[in-house]
Parts: structure tokens; C-alpha cells; sequence
């Protein structure tokens, strides 16, 4: 069975820094592109007239990329100290993606539109999906 991890590092050679920094822009900057659609096209969908919380590019780029950044913190702890980082990757980046959630729903509760929350809500999982395989890549989990 061959094998499908997305790691083509040899076990043990840890990434550049050069290699982290790219990995992480590329990141960045395919989440902002996916979010820049998404606000687009939620922005369609709300009603003019009616404020677009945090669904401007000045809202939700700085935002995506200190998320990242954060994101590859968390991930190089956990890789480090953690006896099974894996698993415990596993439940701790659908936390994290829930709990990221909690402000988008807030502003529904604030009176947003559904469609604004909804966008929010699309954007973190868009930054989720594309991070931890960047994630996976550059900073494998087998590398210690």
C-alpha cells in the first residue's frame, strides 16, 4: 500500500525557516484569495444599506494571516511536547475551528445578517482546510 502522507521529507531533517515562511505565505495568500470570494459573494446576498461585519479585505486578511501564524505556533508546540501530536491535532484543530466560530455566531446575535455569519463561518473553515495541510507538509509530524 504506498504511502499518503504528504511528507517527502526524510525522517528526522527539520524544514528552513525559508521553507516554514513560504509555506505559510502560500497559505495566506490562497486563504485570502478563497475569503476575498466569499466576501463577494455574501456581499450579494446582504441587503444594502445593511453593515457587512468584518466582510471587507482590511477586516479578514490581517485577520487570516495572524490566525495562520498562530495556527503554526500552536502546531510547532504540540509537535514538539505532545507524546502523540497527532492525535492530539486532531481533536485540538476542530476546537479551535469551533470555538473560532463562536464571535461569528455572536454577531449574528448582535443582529448581523445570516448570510454575513455564514460568510465568517466559511472563511475559518477555508483558512483550516488550507493551513494544516501546509501544516502537514512543512512542519510533518513524524519530525522531531
Amino acid at each position: 500500500m504506498a504511502d499518503t502522507s504528504l511528507s517527502t521529507r526524510p525522517a528526522g531533517l527539520e524544514p528552513t525557516a525559508a521553507e516554514i515562511a513560504v509555506g505559510l505565505l502560500g497559505a495566506a495568500v490562497a486563504s485570502i484569495a478563497v475569503n476575498s470570494l466569499i466576501a463577494l459573494v455574501a456581499g450579494k446576498f446582504i441587503p444594502a444599506g445593511v453593515e457587512r461585519m468584518g466582510l471587507t479585505l482590511a477586516e479578514y486578511a490581517p485577520a487570516t494571516a495572524i490566525g495562520i501564524v498562530l495556527g503554526a505556533l500552536g502546531w510547532c508546540l504540540v509537535r514538539r511536547f505532545a507524546r502523540d501530536p497527532r492525535r492530539v491535532l486532531r481533536v485540538l484543530v476542530l476546537v479551535v475551528l469551533a470555538l473560532s466560530c463562536i464571535p461569528d455566531l455572536g454577531i449574528l446575535a448582535g443582529g448581523a445578517v445570516v448570510v454575513n455569519s455564514l460568510a465568517l463561518i466559511a472563511m475559518h473553515l477555508v483558512i483550516a482546510a488550507v493551513t494544516v495541510p501546509v501544516l502537514s507538509r512543512v512542519l510533518p509530524l513524524d519530525a522531531r
